[in-house]
């Protein structure tokens, strides 16, 4: 996405720290060619339109089943998980949250002001990506929400549109506190199994053996490693170690950290499945999502006046629940959402009153290429 955030340097060394006989070199005087992949979809049909470049590593053609970290668009399918938990009566959109989370969330400057999941899923909550969001496994996210840095002084929840990947950590702990399952399983249960979708988050429940050893490698446009390095098994440590280096999942305690299975970006998805999800959109929400509740993620929660929010130099002008809305040079409103991080730049786009959509990605694109929504064109 456009505020683009440093995460731990610790958190890179580890991942490319592959256990021995794992890895596969990917340092190479010439580089592979950027990947590119394009699928369209109406909601009975899916077609390949471009499959172009390698995954990261020479000689390594891309395809559209081949799974890729697809940054925020993981935010519409932590949406979904949560507007199914909604449809089962298990969570109220408009509850402060921490009622479900056992602790006290406020910004300090609006102690009376509740958080609820309606203003995390329509970045209206008043927090902001002024530190990094990303916890090692023994971290505490009570700790970081009680840091009064990350929360807007000047407005309430509710009233202002800040888009922070903060947010998302602070649903996916909520959804463990209510679900009482880490929040790759719950996805999963909800959301990409049932739509038999081979994608997770993190590498966690959700993808098939060997899934991992299929990924796309994402490099920077100068080659570095950015992120899931190209490995013959499983990953080690694909979440950021505790403190101690340790990186059991077992130690992971469940509705307090939020933040290890990267809710905000971290799903590991193919463009064929992407599809599935879009499909999903173009539905209606069906099959997994009442009627009622798909309305209500879709919706603008949140639109632009002039007044009420950050729109990132023009980049947002509407946001539903976890759901970016965009109209188009031509006038036509498209929902969805964008990714942008790791030199990925991908779009998951849907068009209601054409009933058709699509999805693609870019990799290795040059840090200084101006932002954009992957509509139109991507990079």
């Amino acid at each position: 996405m456009p505020r683009r955030r440093i995460a731990s340097t610790a958190f890179f060394a580890g991942l490319a720290a592959l256990t021995v006989g794992q890895s596969v070199a990917f340092a190479q005087t010439k580089l592979p060619e950027p990947a590119k992949v394009r699928v369209d979809f109406s909601t009975k049909a899916v077609t390949v339109r471009k499959m172009e470049g390698e995954a990261g590593v020479i000689g390594r053609k891309v395809g559209a089943d081949d799974p890729v970290r697809v940054a925020s668009i993981s935010k519409l399918v932590t949406a979904i998980a949560v507007m199914r938990l909604v449809d089962e009566g298990r969570i109220n959109l408009d509850r402060d949250i921490s009622a479900y989370l056992g602790f006290a969330v406020r910004n300090p400057a609006f102690p009376d002001r509740p958080v609820t999941l309606r203003h995390l899923l329509s970045h209206t909550s008043g927090i902001r990506d002024s530190i990094d969001y990303l916890l090692p496994l023994d971290g505490s996210l009570q700790a970081i929400l009680s840091n009064p840095d990350i929360w807007h002084s000047g407005y309430k929840p509710g009233d202002y549109f800040s888009y922070a990947n903060l947010n998302s950590p602070v649903i996916a702990a909520t959804i463990e506190a209510v679900t009482r399952e880490r929040f790759d399983r719950i996805v999963a249960k909800k959301v990409l199994q049932p739509l038999r979708i081979d994608g997770c988050f993190n590498w966690g429940a959700g993808c098939s053996p060997g899934r991992r050893a299929e990924a796309v490698t994402l490099l920077r446009s100068n080659g570095d490693l950015a992120r899931d390095a190209a490995i013959s098994g499983a990953d080690p440590c694909p979440v950021l170690p505790a403190s101690s280096g340790n990186c059991d999942l077992a130690r992971y305690k469940i509705g307090r950290n939020g933040s290890s299975f990267s809710p905000q970006g971290g799903l590991r998805i193919s463009a064929q499945d992407l599809a599935k999800i879009g499909q999903l959109l173009l539905n209606g929400g069906r099959p997994l999502l009442s009627e009622k509740a798909f309305a209500e993620m879709t919706k603008m929660q949140w639109r632009y006046n002039g007044i009420n929010g950050d729109t990132d130099r023009g980049y947002f002008q509407a946001y539903g629940l976890g759901v970016h809305i965009h109209t188009d040079g031509r006038g036509s409103t498209w929902i969805g959402h964008v990714g942008e991080a790791y030199a990925l730049r991908a779009g998951l786009w849907v068009n209601p009153e054409t009933r058709k959509g699509f999805a693609q990605y870019v990799t290795m694109v040059p840090a200084e290429t101006p932002i954009g929504h992957c509509l139109e064109t991507c990079p």
